[in-house]
């Protein structure tokens, strides 16, 4: 049975989830439609965009994203702290970039209420806040403005998503790396870039710039950075878990060798020690890299934090458990 979204976001089990929509029928999301000759690779800027929109709206981080023809992956982290620090004029401010917001708290904003009036405006802010770390409506901030801008390019009515968005529990730093490096090599493995660095509108190739301090006019999202190099391996509410941006560049790359089924590859020493060092099976890490062709799990991680979130969550078993390799 299909489940509601926010079902499957506990955040007492995780605050990473990936997550994957997909076009209809043959609608193009961006790229070069072979079967009518038009092009729409402008539009991947638009996600992008509205990537960098929302990252400074919402109380959700970007880890990693990826924007290929017909379909898009993002990584992402809930961060409910964040949110409730926010004070209320903040948090009225932030939605009101996205929405209009009703008459009574405009008037709040600007100190013109009574009593009342102040304490229905302020039952309006405690509902948004909510929503500001509330995946499904960044989803739908997402979604329902791109659907809107492809339907008015395209001159045309109706659905432009294949269904609700797809969406997967990352429990643990393993998981979120895997996943992470997994929507990093999508053009990769789809054969449209030869190499990490090289694959546009991706995390990776955002990531790889900013190390060479290249210049780039183009709007780019806020990343969640990674470790600092010279720091020690310890994860904080401003990191990606306790990743090195400098080993994970280097496990992208040496597994992105190592997938394609045009090369022969391996993945490198160094690659391999940032495996060893967080406990993964390197068989087991090139295993989830392959393309996917069946159902993807709701979760991945640990088995102990799978039978953790299956509870939480109201579900007897998780499908995928086999899979996990750590």
């Amino acid at each position: 049975m299909t489940r509601a979204r926010y079902s499957q976001v506990s955040l007492d089990s995780t605050s990473y989830y990936h997550c994957i929509c997909r076009c209809v029928r043959r609608a193009f999301l961006c790229g070069q439609d072979h079967y009518s000759g038009q092009d729409y690779e402008h539009r991947r800027q638009w996600v992008v965009d509205r990537l960098a929109v929302l990252g400074e709206v919402f109380a959700i981080d970007l880890c990693a994203y990826a924007v290929m023809s017909n379909h898009y992956h993002v990584v992402l982290r809930i961060n409910q702290k964040k949110a409730l620090e926010w004070s209320d004029q903040e948090v009225a401010e932030r939605w009101m970039q996205l929405f209009r917001g009703p008459l009574i708290v405009t008037r709040w904003l600007k100190g013109e209420t009574e009593s009342a009036e102040t304490l229905k405006a302020l039952e309006f802010v405690a509902i948004w806040r909510e929503r500001l770390y509330d995946l499904g409506w960044f989803m739908k901030c997402l979604n329902e403005h791109l659907a809107r801008k492809a339907n008015e390019e395209d001159c045309c009515k109706g659905r432009f998503w294949e269904s609700r968005y797809k969406c997967q529990a990352l429990l643990d730093e393993k998981a979120v790396l895997q996943c992470m490096a997994y929507v990093d090599l999508n053009p990769v493995r789809a054969d449209i870039a030869e190499t990490p660095e090289h694959s546009d509108y991706t995390s990776i190739q955002q990531r790889s710039v900013a190390v060479g301090r290249c210049a780039d006019d183009k709007r780019k999202p806020t990343l969640l950075p990674m470790v600092d190099a010279s720091s020690t391996e310890t994860a904080d509410d401003d990191t990606v878990c306790r990743f090195r941006l400098m080993d994970y560049l280097e496990l992208v790359d040496s597994t992105g060798r190592a997938v394609r089924d045009d090369k022969r590859g391996a993945i490198s020493a160094f690659a391999a020690g940032v495996l060893d060092r967080l406990g993964i099976d390197e068989g087991a890490w090139l295993a989830h890299m392959k393309p996917r062709q069946q159902r993807q799990p709701v979760a991945l991680g640990a088995l102990k934090q799978l039978q953790q979130y299956a509870q939480l969550t109201g579900r007897k078993w998780i499908s995928g458990q086999r899979l996990v390799g750590w």
